[in-house]
């Protein structure tokens, strides 16, 4: 679970109180600050987190006060001294400016229970470094994000990002910006077993191949149906084929008109993706996450129609194109080739309880058959 803390050294006077307020109505998790006096006034629902330099002489009250003790180190001699005192409340700001300071980030994050670090440079390549020196230890690395776009890229660096981040906000807005970013984790779904009502070949229409940025799992595909509360998982093609290589970036997901499942539990039709946007990716077993399209490819293609219900008796529908390569997934994640699917087989898929308005959950009267 990603946390945040909040930088104040640097937000300006008149904004400053907003901005506690914020973090403090948002439950972020810290606040950081180089004056004691600032943290002393902050509520037990948030860690106060103060930084001191090199050889500072804390006052007596620090110790009652900060919940977190931050010294700014930039070799391994500081570092050294630092472990010598460094306890369950103890960490180090390290500012990685070369390979010596990269350096002593690793060390950091191994052997201490908090680390900081800020990057003077725009590459990821050292911040990827540092995760994995700290992958195996007890510690949490938070890095210092000099925005909210970058903050984004930051919780995305090795598919894991570093354990926090710490922000310095402009004004309260950042943290409702940074709030969201954190809550953008997508949850596990519950899939459900349809049974094949029927198969109905279609004749020509307008399919849609979603590419995606990125490898899809054996068991992994996205949720498309005809209707906006009954969705069937179809497989990516990462399956082998006979007559032609995996592609296994794509979902050859059906007809144009067809919903789609994304992050938030908003929908889009086929016919809307475009290069950018995002679906929800979804394991056999419901594990979920955000994926980005790189394009669509819209094409006239025999259709045909598979209809299945529910155990509940709710009925989905879902329109593929009509070839025996075009895949999806039943329990246990097995393989289904469309055109070989027959009355009483079994498929994963996703029921929604919410109506659908411009790909919004509504609760309104609707009847989609």
């Amino acid at each position: 679970m990603k946390f945040a803390w909040v930088d104040l050294r640097t937000t300006a006077a008149e904004q400053r109180e907003a901005v506690v307020d914020a973090a403090v109505h948002a439950r972020l998790a810290g606040v950081l600050d180089d004056r004691l006096d600032t943290l002393a006034t902050l509520p037990p629902t948030v860690q106060k987190v103060l930084l001191a330099e090199p050889g500072a002489v804390l006052p007596p009250e620090a110790g009652d006060v900060a919940d977190v003790v931050l010294t700014r180190i930039a070799s391994a001699a500081e570092l050294d001294k630092l472990k010598l005192t460094a306890g369950d409340d103890t960490g180090a700001f390290v500012e990685v400016i070369d390979d010596a300071t990269l350096k002593v980030a690793c060390a950091a994050a191994q052997a201490l229970a908090y680390t900081v670090v800020r990057f003077r440079d725009p590459t990821k390549i050292p911040l990827e470094i540092v995760i994995a020196a700290a992958d195996k230890s007890a510690g949490r690395l938070i890095c210092e994000a000099g925005d909210l776009e970058e903050a984004g890229i930051i919780v995305d660096v090795l598919e894991k990002g570093s354990d926090g981040l710490l922000l310095a906000p402009k004004d309260a807005n950042d943290i409702f910006g940074l709030t969201a970013l954190l809550g953008s984790t997508t949850p596990d779904l519950e899939l459900t077993t349809l049974t094949v009502e029927s198969i109905e070949h279609n004749g020509l229409g307008d399919r849609v191949c979603v590419d995606t940025c990125t490898h899809f799992e054996k068991d992994e595909g996205i949720l498309v149906g005809s209707y906006a509360h009954g969705f069937v998982l179809c497989v990516s093609e990462t399956h082998p084929l006979p007559y032609m290589p995996t592609r296994p970036f794509r979902v050859n997901a059906g007809a144009l008109h067809s919903y789609v499942m994304g992050a938030d539990n908003r929908t889009n039709y086929l016919s809307e993706l475009k290069a950018g946007s995002t679906v929800l990716g979804v394991t056999a077993d419901g594990r979920t996450r955000r994926i980005v399209v790189g394009r669509v490819k819209l094409e006239s293609r025999p259709l045909l129609t598979v209809r299945a219900k529910a155990d509940d008796g709710t009925e989905v529908s879902l329109a593929l194109q009509d070839d025996w390569h075009v895949r999806v997934l039943g329990p246990g994640a097995a393989v289904l080739n469309c055109t070989e699917l027959k009355p009483g087989d079994k498929l994963l898929g996703y029921l929604a309880t919410d109506k659908r308005h411009v790909g919004w959950p509504v609760g309104e009267f609707c009847i989609e058959k």
